[in-house]
């Protein structure tokens, strides 16, 4: 059993005058087998949140449960934990075969059973035809898996993977994201991974916690989060390009935004100051009645199978993501956007919390 509970947990450095609060009281439940993305951008707390999973840094408030039991004061190694970094951390002089058992060597484990192991795991990782080489002449996603190697040998409870993906190119990022898929559905054992990248995210995660400036925005699953963000900021994070956010006022079934009235597709929950998002996939030139939003086309960005066309309403910038099959609009035109009811999502200017 490997379920994880981070209840109410906080970090602190230095005191006084000094005093750096880093993480606000992060609360959740990561239940057992359950694969769990933490995302966020850079300095948002995020590694140093999974660095107290591991141990590696202490906690300065609340407490953190795995399997049941809790682990605020056990060393790394009491935690039934393995962790994969972002550099592989690999002995340059051992073969793949001895990187991968080193651990378990250390721990005298029987020879036998060591070696039924490492060769489990890496016909897994489709490493055996490398278990005799060394780092240096094996690729940068091989290494990442031979990392990975070593974390299934040891046979955890749980699985803390910090940014492993960040020093592979594009495609090697690709196809070792679907390795992870692949491992976790065979052995189905509790994870915790971290990453910037919202693609990981949202194609990695069973549910996903999006972190910002050491507090959790939001937790749920990638269609959650992507179809009802909790706040602005995960409204802008997830998804790309990001949500446009409009700054205006509501009265019933119009929005006014910088001096131009739109006519909304349904009424806005309620009247005055608010925050209307939509996401640039959820605009198209399609206009509905007279519930069409006409705006002035700056630039068209082709993208290949999509193109962005990044227009004016008013003065508020707004993004539409079009389909590469559809006639391009020229810059300068005007181009009258359709938004489904359905799309919006509507925000408290001050609270920047969904309404």
């Amino acid at each position: 059993m490997g379920a994880i509970s981070l209840r109410n947990v906080e970090k602190t450095y230095g005191s006084g005058a000094k005093l750096n609060k880093v993480i606000h009281g992060v609360s959740a439940e990561i239940a057992d087998h359950e694969f769990v993305v933490i995302v966020g951008p850079s300095g948002c707390g995020k590694s140093t949140l999974l660095r107290m999973v591991a141990g590696l840094e202490e906690i300065t408030a609340g407490e953190i449960h795995i399997a049941g039991r809790v682990v605020n004061k056990l060393e790394p190694s009491e935690r039934d934990i393995a962790m994969v970094f972002q550099n592989y951390a690999l002995y340059p002089h051992m073969t793949v075969f001895d990187n991968m058992a080193y651990g378990l060597k250390i721990a005298k484990l029987p020879v036998a059973e060591i070696k039924a192991r490492v060769d489990k795991a890496a016909g897994i990782l489709q490493l055996a035809p490398y278990l005799a080489r060394k780092p240096r002449e094996i690729s940068g996603g091989q290494r990442q898996r031979v990392a990975m190697g070593r974390a299934i040998v040891r046979q955890p409870a749980v699985f803390l993977f910090d940014e492993p993906l960040s020093n592979l190119d594009a495609k090697l990022r690709a196809g070792t994201r679907l390795e992870i898929q692949k491992l976790h559905a065979e052995l189905g054992v509790t994870s915790l991974f971290v990453t910037h990248d919202q693609v990981e995210a949202m194609t990695l995660a069973q549910r996903m916690i999006v972190m910002n400036a050491g507090r959790m925005e939001q937790i749920g699953t990638p269609d959650e989060v992507y179809h009802r963000p909790a706040t602005t900021f995960v409204a802008g994070f997830i998804g790309s390009p990001p949500m446009n956010l409009l700054d205006g006022q509501a009265d019933g079934s119009r929005f006014t935004v910088g001096g131009v009235t739109l006519a909304l597709p349904a009424p806005a929950p309620r009247s005055g100051p608010l925050l209307l998002g939509v996401r640039p996939e959820h605009a198209d030139g399609a206009p509905a009645n007279d519930t069409g939003w006409a705006m002035q086309v700056d630039v068209v960005e082709m993208l290949g199978a999509e193109r962005l066309v990044y227009c004016r309403l008013g003065e508020s910038p707004f993004t539409v993501r079009l389909d590469a099959t559809l006639p391009a609009p020229a810059n300068g035109s005007t181009f009258t956007a359709a938004v489904d009811a359905r799309h919006l999502h509507w925000f408290d200017r001050e609270t920047q919390q969904r309404v």
